[in-house]
C-alpha cells in the first residue's frame, strides 16, 4: 500500500505536470467541480499546458487539507450498475483557504495568467435574493465586504476586489464563469457583481459593464458525497490511499456560451458544447433534472427512502416522476420534443443508477435557495397559461411537510437551510394544520415572492396535498396522484 507520490503522477498523466501553469481560478472546490470542470480541464492539459486550476475554498479548508498531502491530485471514479472505472486527476495545482490565505488569493485574482475565474459556490454563495435575482445588500457577508473591501469573505466581494485590482494595474479583466444552478447564471452573476461594484464605485461598475464577460453555462453530472466505503473501494481498485476521491456517474454534460474576451481553453476539443445561447439548455436542466430531483428528494425522504435509486425502485414514484417531467415540465421548454424526450429518459436512467449513493437528505438541503428556480418558475409559467400544476405542487407540498422538521414516524428531520429556524417556528404555530402551514410558508417572500401567495388555485392545491401528506403519508399521496 502506498500514498500518492510525484513518481506515481509521472507514470499516470498524459502530460508533464511540472510544466503546467494556471489559467483558471476556481472559487468553491467541492466534489462537483472536481468531477466536472476539473475533469474536462485535465483532458485539455494534454494539448494546452497553460490552463491549470488554482482552487479556493471560501468556507471550509477540508478539501485543501485532504488533498495537499497528495499534491492536490485525486481519483475520479465513474460508476454504473456493472463497473467502477478510475482516473487520476491532476488539473488542480493548488487550493487556497480564503480564511488563512486571503492575501495569496487576492494576488492570484490579480495574476495576468488567470484569464477565467469560475464558481461553484451553491446558490447561497452568491449572497442574492432568489426570488428577484438581485444582490442581497443586507446579507452579513455583503455588509462586511462593503465595510472592509480589502478583507472580502464573499464570492462577490472577492470578484470585485480582483477586477478592481486588475483595472488599476492595467491588466485585462478575467472572464467570470458561473457553474452553479442559477437561472441565466451568467446574467445573474453579472447583475450581482455589477451591483456590488456600484456600491463601491460607479466608475468601477461602468468598467465592469463595458469590459467583463459573464458567459452562462449549463453543467450536469450527479456527484454524491464520498463515503468511507467509497474510499475503501478506491483503495482496493488502485492500491492507493486517496483521502478524498470523487464518485460520479458516466453521464457528463457542459453547455457553454462562447464569450471569453481574454481567451479560453480548447473546451470544444474535450466534449464541451459551445453555443450562442445557453438558456434553453439551462432551463431544460433546471426544470427537468433539478426540479424532478427536488420533488423526488422531499417526497422520497418522507416515504423513508435514503437514496434516490431506492425511490425510483417504487413503481408509483417512478411513474410520478415520469409524468411530472412529461406532462408538466416538458411543455414549458423550447427545445425539440425528441431532444427533451431523450434527456428525460437519460434522467430517469441516471436516477435509478444504484451505484450512485445520492442521499435524498443531501438533495433536500437549502430548499429556500433552490425552489424558486427548480419548481416555482415552472409553476408560475403554467399558472399564467391556466395549466395544471398538480404534480409540481405536490413537490412543493413535500418541501413544506419536510421543513416542519418531524418525519412521518415522528422522528426529527435535520433540516439544513438558511431559513430553517423560521420554517420551524411557522410549523410549530401551524400545529399540523395544512391551511395554517401553507399560509405561513407562502408568506416567506424570499421564496414565493408576492404573486404566488395570491394565487388561490395554487394555495388550494397545496393545502390539499399537505393534508394528504400529513394524513396518509408520501407513499399513498404519490400513489393517489399516479393512479
Amino acid at each position: 500500500m502506498f500514498k500518492y507520490s510525484p513518481a506515481h503522477f509521472d507514470q499516470t498523466f498524459s502530460y508533464d505536470r511540472t510544466l503546467i501553469s494556471p489559467g483558471i481560478l476556481h472559487l468553491g472546490v467541492g466534489a462537483f467541480h472536481r468531477a466536472h470542470m476539473a475533469a474536462y480541464v485535465d483532458t485539455i492539459l494534454a494539448i494546452q499546458n497553460d490552463w491549470g486550476i488554482i482552487g479556493a475554498s471560501l468556507r471550509r479548508p477540508d478539501t485543501k487539507l485532504a488533498l495537499a498531502p497528495q499534491h492536490f491530485c485525486y481519483t475520479l471514479a465513474t460508476r454504473d450498475e456493472t463497473s467502477t472505472r478510475t482516473r487520476l486527476i491532476g488539473s488542480v495545482l493548488d487550493i487556497l483557504d480564503a480564511h488563512t490565505q486571503r492575501a495569496e488569493l487576492l494576488a492570484k485574482l490579480a495574476d495576468p495568467r488567470i484569464r477565467i475565474v469560475s464558481l461553484t459556490v451553491t446558490e447561497k454563495g452568491y449572497c442574492y435574493d432568489p426570488s428577484s435575482g438581485d444582490l442581497d445588500e443586507n446579507h452579513p457577508d455583503v455588509v462586511h465586504d462593503l465595510a472592509r473591501p480589502d478583507e472580502p469573505v464573499s464570492a462577490p466581494g472577492f470578484l470585485v476586489h480582483g477586477l478592481l485590482a486588475r483595472w488599476r494595474a492595467g491588466i485585462a479583466p478575467f472572464t467570470v464563469l458561473s457553474c452553479d444552478n442559477l437561472p441565466a447564471n451568467g446574467k445573474t452573476t453579472a447583475r450581482i457583481v455589477s451591483r456590488f461594484a456600484a456600491l463601491c464605485s460607479s466608475e468601477l461598475a461602468s468598467h465592469i459593464s463595458r469590459n467583463v464577460a459573464f458567459p452562462s453555462s449549463m453543467v450536469d453530472r450527479i456527484v454524491p458525497p464520498t463515503t468511507a466505503a467509497d474510499r475503501k473501494i478506491i483503495r482496493d481498485l488502485t492500491n492507493v490511499d486517496d483521502a478524498w476521491p470523487v464518485m460520479t456517474e458516466p453521464f457528463s454534460q457542459w453547455v457553454l456560451e462562447d464569450t471569453f474576451p481574454s481567451g479560453r481553453a480548447a473546451f470544444e476539443r474535450v466534449g464541451v458544447q459551445l453555443v450562442d445561447r445557453v438558456e434553453p439548455f439551462e432551463r431544460m436542466k433546471l426544470r427537468i433534472l433539478n426540479g424532478a430531483h427536488s420533488a423526488l428528494a422531499y417526497l422520497g425522504y418522507l416515504a423513508g427512502h435514503d437514496y434516490v435509486a431506492d425511490v425510483m425502485r417504487s413503481p408509483a414514484f417512478a411513474a410520478f416522476i415520469r409524468a411530472l417531467i412529461s406532462e408538466e415540465i416538458m411543455p414549458t421548454l423550447d427545445l425539440p420534443g425528441e431532444e427533451l424526450g431523450h434527456y428525460r429518459d437519460n434522467i430517469l436512467t441516471r436516477f435509478a443508477n444504484p451505484a450512485l449513493k445520492h442521499r435524498t437528505w443531501q438533495i433536500a438541503m437549502d430548499g429556500s435557495q433552490k425552489l424558486p428556480q427548480r419548481l416555482l418558475a415552472t409553476i408560475r409559467e403554467r399558472l399564467d397559461n391556466n395549466q395544471s400544476v398538480d404534480r409540481l405542487a405536490l413537490g412543493v407540498a413535500g418541501w413544506m411537510r419536510y421543513v416542519t422538521g418531524i418525519d412521518e414516524r415522528g422522528r426529527p428531520i435535520d433540516v439544513r437551510d438558511p431559513l430553517a429556524s423560521r420554517f420551524r417556528k411557522i410549523a410549530d404555530q401551524a400545529d399540523r394544520n395544512p391551511s395554517l402551514l401553507v399560509a405561513g410558508l407562502l408568506r416567506v417572500q424570499e421564496i414565493f415572492g408576492d404573486d404566488l401567495p395570491r394565487h388561490s388555485d395554487f394555495r388550494t392545491c397545496l393545502i390539499g396535498h399537505v393534508g394528504k401528506l400529513f394524513d396518509t403519508g408520501a407513499d399513498l399521496a404519490i400513489a393517489a396522484l399516479s393512479s
